[in-house]
Formats: structure tokens, C-alpha cells, sequence
């Protein structure tokens, strides 16, 4: 078995804002697994964030790792290969991400189903995604942005501006009166601010609010739990199934991304776990093109909550695979 890969850089349509900064243009890696046997071949995408510590220079160095440790492996073996993978590679959870979604793929095409039949699920039961509101530079920017989310019932609004959060959500409330909304601070509030911002978003119908705070801080992330009339859901504070045990009784639920927890079943794990701690579910993805996208939609109908719009805010998405 070899590992090929591509890189290959995206471009949204619009500049894509959350509390951290704003970017436009995303270095993303095709990933292909060959079976030499045959020539058979599974794909997977690799969507790395500065944030967790990888580039695409990263993913390329570790995916020729990862070849080492695979190139005698069993391909149908895939728990062993993301086990195999932990054990060579530290981190790098989008490159092992990759490898491993392109694995199922392989299965899945060798078994002639998709793999969300290889697992037993029924897509008609996903939920459907939401669509992102990126924080804008102005508010003539973000009503574009809700215009042009005119297909999608359900919003994701990005916060964490403080001096400008009650005016995006007051937009996007009023330029969209019927729709089902969600606000991602991104980790950018403390406790106090957080409370205040919800007791604020209570007149805006929000469902929930997800990473109000830094990822480091459970004890804030439980003191606004205890005291939020809404859900509150970890993302940066959750990367893998071992951190989800620790936020039970600090948040409602959990959004798994597959470029955090570096594999599917990684992912499966995720979700077993907060099921057996009574919490919600949620997954995201990264920008992403629908190569990535589709890999996450596989498990859709395990969700509560999904997050997979990635590859519907691109200009040029190379691939063609999951809608929301």
C-alpha cells in the first residue's frame, strides 16, 4: 500500500472571519491510498488549521511517515491502521484524518456501498448543516453574507468581537427573522462576558452557543454552564474521545471535526463516548473542499447538531460529493 498526495489551495468566496482572523485562501492536500495489488484506491482530504499546529508542509512530511508505517499493511485492518498511525505520529490529527478516510473510502468501494451502508446508517436521518456567517468588516458585508445563505434554514453566526457582537446577531436576526440560528464565539470570551452575551442572545431565539470560552478553561466553560439558560457545546476544548469523559458536567455536548481527532474511527469513539455521558453531538468540519465534507457526512445520522458547510463557502471547490 502506498500513500499519494496532491496539494492543492482553495479559495472561499468571501473573506472568512472568526474570532482569530480572517482568511481567504486555504492550503488543503488530496490524499489517495493505493492498494499496488490492484491499483485500487481510496481518497481522503487533509485540511490542516495553524491553530492545532499544522501547515500543508506538515501534512506532507507526516503522510510520508505514515507511509512508512503502512506500506505493508492490511488495508481492510482499520482500526489497527489508526492505532499504527497514533503510535508513529504525534499530532498531525489532519494528515492521519486523511490516510484514515481514505482507507474507508477504499473499503467501502471494494464492499460496492457507500460506507455509511458499510456502517448500518440510514442518511435520512442526518440532520441538516448549517450555513456559516463569517464575521464580516462591515455590517453591508455580513447581510450579503445571510443574503446569499438564502437556500440554508439554519445559520451558524461566528462571534466573539466584543464591541461588535450585539450588532452582528441583531443583523442577522433581523435579515433572517425565520431562521434557526447558533452563535461560535471561538473561544474568545471570558466567563463574565459570555453570561452577558447570552443573557443578550435569549432575545434573539439562539439554540446554543458554542466554545464561548478558551479551550483551557473548564472551570469557566462549567461555571456559564451552570448559570446559561442555553446549551453551551465544546469544540476547541474537545479534540478526542479521551478529552470528552472530562467535559461531562462542564458542557452540553461536543462538535467532533475529523482534522482534530485525526480518523474516523477516532470519531466513532467521540460519539460512543458522549452518548454514554447523556451528551449532545455535534460535528464541524474546517474549509473544506466536499472531498473532506463527504468523509464527515458518512456518520451524519449519528449527529444531533451538523456543522458541514465547508466546501458550500468555497469560489472553487475542486470536488464533488456531499450537499447540505
Amino acid at each position: 500500500m502506498k500513500i499519494l498526495h496532491e496539494n492543492i489551495s482553495v479559495r472561499t468566496k468571501r473573506p472568512f472571519g472568526i474570532a482569530r482572523g480572517t482568511t481567504s485562501e486555504y492550503g488543503r492536500v488530496w490524499v489517495r491510498v493505493v492498494d499496488e495489488r490492484d491499483g485500487a484506491e481510496g481518497w481522503g482530504e487533509a485540511a490542516p488549521s495553524p491553530y492545532y499546529g499544522e501547515t500543508p508542509e506538515t501534512v506532507v512530511d507526516a503522510l510520508r511517515r505514515i507511509g512508512t508505517v503502512l506500506a505493508a499493511h492490511d488495508p481492510w485492518a482499520l482500526e489497527t491502521a489508526e492505532s499504527e498511525m497514533n503510535r508513529a505520529v504525534r499530532g498531525n490529527a489532519s494528515a492521519k484524518s486523511a490516510v484514515s478516510a481514505a482507507l474507508h473510502d477504499l473499503a467501502a468501494k471494494r464492499l460496492g456501498v457507500p460506507l455509511y451502508k458499510m456502517w448500518g446508517l440510514d442518511p435520512a436521518t442526518a440532520p441538516q448543516s448549517t450555513y456559516t456567517i463569517a464575521i464580516a468588516a462591515n455590517e453591508d458585508a455580513l447581510l450579503r453574507s445571510v443574503d446569499e445563505a438564502a437556500p440554508y434554514p439554519i445559520l451558524k453566526v461566528k462571534l466573539g468581537t466584543p464591541d461588535r457582537d450585539a450588532a452582528i446577531i441583531r443583523a442577522v436576526r433581523t435579515a433572517a427573522p425565520e431562521k434557526r440560528l447558533r452563535v461560535d464565539a471561538n473561544a474568545a470570551w471570558s466567563p463574565k462576558q459570555a453570561l452577558r452575551m447570552i443573557e443578550l442572545l435569549l432575545d434573539y431565539d439562539i439554540e446554543f452557543v458554542e466554545q464561548p470560552l478558551p479551550a483551557h478553561d473548564l472551570e469557566g466553560l462549567r461555571f456559564v454552564r451552570d448559570r446559561s439558560p442555553l446549551p453551551i457545546v465544546a469544540d476547541e476544548s474537545c479534540l478526542v474521545a479521551s478529552d470528552v469523559a472530562k467535559l461531562a458536567g462542564v458542557v452540553d455536548g461536543i462538535n467532533i471535526k475529523l482534522s482534530k481527532c485525526g480518523g474516523l474511527r477516532e470519531a466513532l469513539r467521540m460519539i460512543a463516548t458522549a452518548r454514554a455521558h447523556g451528551m449532545l453531538v455535534m460535528a464541524g468540519c474546517m474549509i473544506e473542499t466536499s472531498l473532506g465534507i463527504t468523509a464527515a457526512a458518512h456518520f451524519a445520522p449519528l449527529l444531533d447538531y451538523a456543522d458541514l458547510d465547508g466546501a458550500a463557502l468555497l469560489a472553487d471547490d475542486p470536488f464533488v460529493g456531499a450537499t447540505i
